[in-house]
C-alpha cells in the first residue's frame, strides 16, 4: 500500500469514526441547531419590528429585520459546532484514546484532520437546517446561483478556521468542562459585530472593535452575496481572516498533538 493510498483510508476511517459519534450523540446536534434556531425566532418575533424600522431604507419592520438578522445567527450555528469539537477533542484526550492511537500505525495527521473533516459536515449540515428556518420565517434572498455557491465557500472557509480553533481548545483543555467553556467568547462576537444591528449604532468606541474583529466581513460578505447589499473590501479581509486563522491554529494544534504526554 502506498503512503498516498495509506493516508487516505486512515482519514476516511478516522472521519467514519468522527461521524458515527455524531450518530450516537444526536442531543449535540439537535442543540447546535436549537441555539441559533431560538436566537433567530426571539430576534425576529420580539425585536424585528422595532430593530427592523430602525435598519433605515425604504422598507423596514420584521420583514427586513429577518434578512439583516439571518447572517448572524447562521455564525452562532458555527460556534455552537466548535463547542462540540472542543468536548469531543477533549474527550478522546483525557479518557485516553489519544494516548492509544499514538502508539498505532495511524497516518498520524489522519487523526486531527479527521475531526476536522467530521466537525465541518456536522456544521454545514446544522446550517443548511438553520437556513431552512430562516426561509420559513420570511428570509428572501435575491442571490444568483454563483453568489450562493461564493456564500457557501465563505462560510466553509469560516467554518475551517474555527474548527481547527476548536481542535486546539480541545488539546490544551484539561479536562471536557473547560473545553466546553473555550469558545464561549466567540459566541459573543456576532452580537458585538454587525450581526444583529449595524456597528453605526454602536458607541465609537465598540463600534471600532466591531468593525475590526474577524466575524463583521465575513458577515457582510455574505449578506452582499445573498441580499445584494455593499460589500466594499469586506470580502477581502474575511478571506484574510480565515485563512490567518487557519493557518495559526493548524500550526498550534499539531504543535500540542505532536507534543508528548506527561509520563
Amino acid at each position: 500500500m502506498s503512503t498516498m493510498t495509506h493516508a487516505v483510508h486512515d482519514t476516511a476511517t478516522m472521519v467514519r469514526r468522527a461521524l458515527k459519534h455524531m450518530l450516537r450523540y444526536p442531543s449535540m446536534t439537535l442543540t447546535m441547531i436549537a441555539v441559533p434556531v431560538v436566537f433567530l425566532l426571539l430576534f425576529v418575533y420580539v425585536f424585528g419590528g422595532t430593530l427592523g424600522d430602525g435598519l433605515g431604507g425604504t422598507s423596514g419592520g420584521r420583514e427586513a429585520y429577518v434578512n439583516y438578522v439571518t447572517p448572524g445567527v447562521l455564525l452562532l450555528a458555527v460556534v455552537g459546532t466548535a463547542t462540540a469539537t472542543a468536548v469531543m477533542v477533549s474527550v478522546d484526550m483525557t479518557e485516553g484514546i489519544m494516548a492509544r492511537f499514538r502508539t498505532m500505525r495511524i497516518f498520524r495527521p489522519a487523526i486531527l484532520t479527521a475531526y476536522v473533516i467530521g466537525s465541518m459536515i456536522q456544521t454545514l449540515l446544522c446550517m443548511v437546517v438553520v437556513l431552512g428556518v430562516a426561509l420559513l420565517v420570511g428570509f428572501r434572498p435575491n442571490a444568483e446561483p454563483v453568489e450562493w455557491l461564493a456564500a457557501a465557500g465563505m462560510f466553509t472557509l469560516l467554518v475551517l478556521a474555527v474548527t481547527w480553533m476548536a481542535v486546539g481548545f480541545g488539546l490544551t483543555a484539561r479536562g471536557p468542562e473547560t473545553a466546553s467553556n473555550m469558545p464561549m467568547p466567540l459566541m459573543l462576537l456576532p452580537f458585538l459585530g454587525s450581526g444583529f444591528v449595524p456597528t453605526g449604532s454602536m458607541p465609537a468606541w465598540l463600534g471600532e472593535f466591531a468593525e475590526h474583529q474577524p466575524f463583521t466581513p465575513v458577515i457582510e460578505t455574505v449578506r452582499g452575496l445573498l441580499l445584494g447589499t455593499e460589500i466594499g473590501d469586506s470580502a477581502w479581509a474575511a478571506i484574510a481572516w480565515c485563512a490567518g486563522i487557519t493557518v495559526v491554529c493548524f500550526v498550534w494544534s499539531r504543535s500540542r498533538f505532536n507534543r508528548e504526554p506527561a509520563p
